[in-house]
């Protein structure tokens, strides 16, 4: 299979894919085909390159860049260096599909925040073992409507959440809550929250340490009371405050009004 073929294949698949071709300097046309997982097919002309631009492949693919970068003929990260005739361009083609949300809980909060996923570009799967309230007349809205427990669905699916990716846990019913962030820690998934009061989540917590989620990296992963305090009533201002949570999360930004602020607000 070729580079190209199994670029191709990535994308009809919906995976995530890079794809690096040397457009000036030495080895001009080479290709790389990189997934999250490294080096998929083809050279750039040595390994010492290979291995980093591979590796920068992968940050680009995970923020969905697409981008042209220089190196020098071995990888050398400072091409100012060398002369014209010995820096590398390659230009890296990121195939990056829609973030993924998944959201745990066929309640009355799910479809607004489905709603509002989706205008931000997520494709959203809703998620509940209960079959007469996981149905596509309840959540049109959705790409995907799952009857099922937790477990399974992250043993399933699990791998293709990463950094860009939510899972938002919006069920009280230890049974499935538990079970739910138990699977999304085991994930690279950015941002993990969780529903309830912050009654609720003391006692969810000693659920938790029942099951052996007591380190202090895990517990910093989970958002709960889930998202930003706008004094939010409504389902719809509950999911605006949500997503509003997610991306500062993603972003690393403390969420507050511009106005108050006096940097840089892009």
């Amino acid at each position: 299979m070729n580079p190209y073929d199994i670029f191709s294949s990535h994308v009809r698949d919906n995976s995530p894919v890079a794809l690096v071709t040397i457009i000036e300097g030495p080895g001009v046309g080479a290709l790389l085909v990189v997934t999250p997982q490294g080096i998929a097919a083809g050279t750039l002309g040595n390994a010492e390159i290979d291995r980093v631009v591979s590796r920068d492949a992968v940050g680009e693919l995970e923020a969905g860049r697409t981008i042209v970068r220089h190196y020098g003929p071995h990888g050398e990260s400072t091409p100012e260096d060398l002369n014209d005739t010995q820096t590398v361009r390659v230009f890296i083609e990121s195939f990056s599909p829609p973030p993924l949300m998944w959201i745990f809980g066929a309640v009355d909060f799910t479809a607004a925040l489905a709603r509002v996923a989706k205008i931000l570009g997520y494709h959203v799967t809703v998620c509940d073992a209960r079959e007469i309230f996981a149905t596509r007349r309840r959540f049109p809205m959705a790409d995907e409507v799952r009857v099922t427990w937790p477990t399974p669905m992250f043993e399933e699916r699990g791998m293709r959440l990463g950094p860009r990716d939510a899972v938002c846990i919006l069920t009280h019913d230890p049974k499935f809550d538990v079970p739910a962030i138990q699977g999304a820690l085991a994930t690279k998934a950015g941002y993990i929250g969780v529903m309830g009061s912050r009654k609720t989540h003391a006692k969810r917590l000693e659920r938790m340490a029942e099951v052996g989620i007591t380190s202090a990296a895990d517990l910093a992963r989970v958002h709960s009371p889930i998202g930003l305090d706008l004094g939010g009533r409504t389902p719809e201002e509950t999911a605006i405050s949500i997503v509003g949570e997610i991306i500062a999360t993603r972003t690393g930004r403390q969420a507050s009004p511009l106005s108050s602020s006096d940097g840089a607000i892009h």
